[in-house]
């Protein structure tokens, strides 16, 4: 199983990246999948997660509003689209993928597969 993250970079405050990981070895579609991200100096967070029928979906109150997560089971591929971006956004970003029976997995633990991470710097 392999989960390829890709996307990430530096943009400037207020301004957006999308985010792709691309998912190989695994039945796509049977998984729920996240992103994470750890912000320099502090613990890995949950960001969003999608269930395996595309709802429903979650987010961290800290991005509410302005970051979507998507997917494509057709290209075994999750997405995050950023928006409005912040400096505390900046961090690595993690995505992952769960056979957890329940819609909505939030812990870290729940996780099987885990991609390389992918940096995103927001500058102010």
């Amino acid at each position: 199983v392999q989960l390829q993250a890709s996307g990430g970079g530096l943009v400037r405050a207020g301004g957006s990246l999308r985010l792709s990981c691309a998912a190989s070895g695994l039945t796509f579609s049977r998984y729920i999948m996240g992103w994470f991200r750890r912000a320099p100096g502090q613990e890995r967070e949950t960001v969003a997660t999608i269930s395996w029928s595309g709802k429903p979906r979650w987010y961290a109150d800290s991005v509410k509003g302005r970051f979507t997560i998507s997917r494509d089971d057709g290209k075994s591929t999750v997405y995050l689209q950023m928006n409005s971006l912040k400096p505390e956004d900046t961090g690595v970003y993690y995505c992952a993928a769960s056979l957890d029976d329940r819609a909505v997995v939030t812990s870290e633990r729940a996780y099987d597969y885990w991609g390389q991470g992918t940096q995103v710097t927001v500058s102010s």
